[in-house]
């Protein structure tokens, strides 16, 4: 690829000074690919806004309004890249505005003829002004004015050879139409007159101060133009940033020297050098370089070599600057080790370590592949797999030998060349014969145990059950996972045995075939007891009482005498056999569980019954006959002399009783 040189002349003297007279144009041996941006882009009347930087894809051109065209032209940054100006093969077009007011955008754009093909569209929107609001003329107190002589459709003037004992400098306009307002900085020329001045105050000697000088149309139009003034030449020759593609650069602008560590394996960087002031100038290695355009720099061969970068800034005033950066490539690495080796079937004997190159797996008959996943060390590294090229980390699948050993041999090329080579063998192994174990391992019954605890041996087995329960589960476990199971359970060896109505018994068998077809029977009889026929209370209480005769299970009929002022009785009976039914009067109730039940009127009778049904059905009913005495006959009909009187009158039957209960109405005291 051919690089020129473009200087401007007032450098060029100085430029050839630092590098030695020789040709500063560059030809590169060898092809880089590089982005394709414009070199360059003008116009030939107007102003590019902003002005042309490659990185900067969108401009605008105002021309005054009796200009009605202007010529645009562009080049590549690259040689031999193409450019199209709105669609066409050209590097200018000339753009045309029939009327004041109007605007047209052209689309720019270049192309990469390398092997990348990028390309990139650049924008310049032409626009013709309204009405005249346009400089007439423009002149300096000091220095020169470029460019010259003025032209109102350019915009931008910088003002140079003011000497540095030049601290202010005045700038003189004229207005094209009377009727317009103008801004010279800070001093306003209001419409009506025709021309003004302003005194601008300078900085520091090589500092640059811009103007604004704003002409405004009455109907609000306006139009800058700028004049920057450069107070003599500038003598900054410094950096303002440093970057580079790869590796680490920590710049600092009174830092000059600069040491970058890259890999083996990187053969070109891109550097960036930005001016602090772009008013110097820049090359790079002998190629002239705009402020943040990028140079790549092919690295010397082979890798290990260092690469130095002279970066030459040379300041307005003619000093220059050198830069340096010693990229320092990394040698090719020898490492020939792998970090990690798996296999996917067996195990490897011994462990993987990386300095142990040989290896034995042992696999079953039914493995007919095996897959070998072999991790580098160095990612540079390159390797095979039994002569075909694998990827660090990834699997490749090996067919084995039908029976007997199968050599796997994996080679490590370092990029310095040298090579290591790990041998994994595998071992297909004969099938043993089919095991002969028919044996369960465990064996249990849910609800219900064994009658003997579980042993391998014992095959016959009884288990008892209430009447109540219907199924049972049978979990039977084998000791050889490939044995089989059947009979009345499944090969998963868990199955719901339905029961027969009790009392009954369920013979359940558990064949276990070995997988060399050898099988033994366990059995085991479920015994369903017959239904429970307990149908007696074991306690029966009313409150208040007490029950005559006394509460015996055996004795189903009682009587219990109250007064008449009691007009309910709770009663309480338990049962025996909790797996009973009970009612009591006819109504569900629970055993243990207080019952209340409402008498009849003074001096009647009220049977209470209270019905117990076992779970056989053979039921038994107990009654109490609880006695109401009619009123103001308590004291015949209370219960005298009875346990448990509980009328709150006189005489009620308390008085001398054995266990009479004072907290229910006993008291004579009252």
């Amino acid at each position: 690829m051919k690089c020129t040189l473009a200087v401007n002349e007032q450098y060029t003297a100085a430029l050839l000074i630092f590098m030695g007279l020789g040709a500063y144009g560059c030809t590169d041996s060898a092809t880089v690919s590089e982005p394709a941006e414009l070199g360059n882009l003008s116009v030939s009347t107007g102003t590019l806004q902003p002005p042309f930087n490659p990185a900067t894809s969108a401009y605008t051109v105002q021309l005054s309004s009796d200009v009605s065209s202007t010529t645009i032209t562009a080049s590549p940054r690259v040689d031999g890249d193409t450019i199209r100006i709105d669609n066409q093969p050209t590097t200018s077009q000339t753009v045309t505005l029939d009327s004041p007011g109007t605007e047209k955008s052209v689309s720019i754009v270049v192309t990469e003829t390398g092997t990348g093909g990028s390309s990139k569209s650049y924008t310049v929107r032409v626009k013709r002004d309204l009405e005249d609001n346009s400089l007439e003329a423009l002149s300096v107190s000091s220095g020169t004015l470029a460019p010259s002589p003025f032209d109102k459709n350019v915009l931008d003037y910088t003002v140079n050879n003011v000497g540095t004992s030049v601290t202010s400098v005045t700038i003189s306009a004229t207005k094209s139409d009377l009727n317009s307002a103008m801004q010279i900085g800070s001093v306003t020329v209001p419409a009506g007159t025709a021309s003004g001045q302003a005194a601008v105050q300078l900085g520091s000697t090589g500092s640059a101060t811009p103007v604004s000088i704003d002409i405004t149309r009455p109907g609000g139009n306006k139009k800058t133009y700028t004049v920057t003034i450069n107070r003599g030449p500038s003598g900054n020759n410094n950096l303002g940033g440093l970057t580079i593609s790869s590796g680490t650069l920590n710049f600092r602008a009174s830092t000059t020297s600069y040491t970058v560590n890259v890999a083996s394996n990187v053969t070109s960087v891109t550097v960036r050098p930005t001016l602090a002031d772009t008013t110097s100038n820049m090359t790079v290695n002998g190629q002239v370089t705009n402020s943040g355009q990028a140079q790549t720099i092919r690295l010397n061969e082979p890798a290990g070599s260092n690469t130095v970068i002279n970066i030459l800034v040379i300041a307005q005033n003619g000093i220059p600057k050198s830069y340096s950066v010693n990229v320092v490539r990394a040698a090719l690495s020898g490492n020939i080790n792998l970090r990690g080796l798996a296999v996917s079937q067996g195990t490897l004997d011994p462990d993987f370590d990386a300095n142990t190159t040989s290896y034995t797996v042992k696999v079953g008959i039914g493995v007919s592949n095996i897959t070998i996943t072999p991790t580098l060390q160095d990612t540079t590294a390159t390797m095979t797999v039994n002569g075909q090229a694998a990827t660090s980390g990834q699997g490749r699948v090996i067919s084995l030998r039908d029976a007997g050993l199968t050599p796997i041999n994996i080679v490590v090329r370092a990029p310095n060349g040298s090579q290591n080579t790990y041998l994994i063998t595998v071992d297909r192994l004969t099938p043993p014969p089919p095991s002969g174990n028919n044996n369960l391992s465990a064996l249990t019954v849910s609800p219900g145990s064994l009658s003997q605890s579980f042993s391998p041996g014992r095959t016959s087995y009884t288990v008892n059950v209430d009447s109540g329960v219907g199924s049972v589960t049978v979990t039977a476990t084998k000791a050889d996972s490939n044995a089989v199971i059947s009979g009345d359970l499944p090969n998963e060896g868990q199955a719901t045995i339905q029961l027969d109505g009790a009392p009954s018994r369920k013979d359940i068998s558990i064949i276990v075939t070995a997988p060399n077809e050898t099988s033994m029977t366990y059995t085991i009889a479920i015994e369903r007891a017959a239904q429970a026929s307990n149908n007696n209370l074991q306690s029966l209480s009313v409150s208040p009482g007490p029950l005559t005769p006394g509460f015996t299970t055996t004795i189903t009929s009682y009587t219990v005498n109250v007064s008449s002022s009691i007009t309910s009785v709770t009663v309480t009976a338990t049962l025996q056999d909790t797996n009973a039914g009970m009612e009591v009067d006819g109504q569900g109730a629970s055993s243990g569980q207080p019952r209340e039940i409402l008498l009849g009127a003074d001096g009647s009778r009220t049977t209470i019954t209270i019905r117990v049904t076992p779970p056989n059905g053979s039921a038994k009913s107990y009654t109490i006959t609880v006695d109401r005495a009619s009123n103001g006959d308590d004291e015949n009909n209370g219960g005298k002399g009875q346990k448990g009187g509980n009328d709150n009158t006189k005489g009620n039957g308390n008085k001398g009783n054995n266990g009479g209960n004072r907290d229910d109405g006993g008291d004579d005291e009252d």
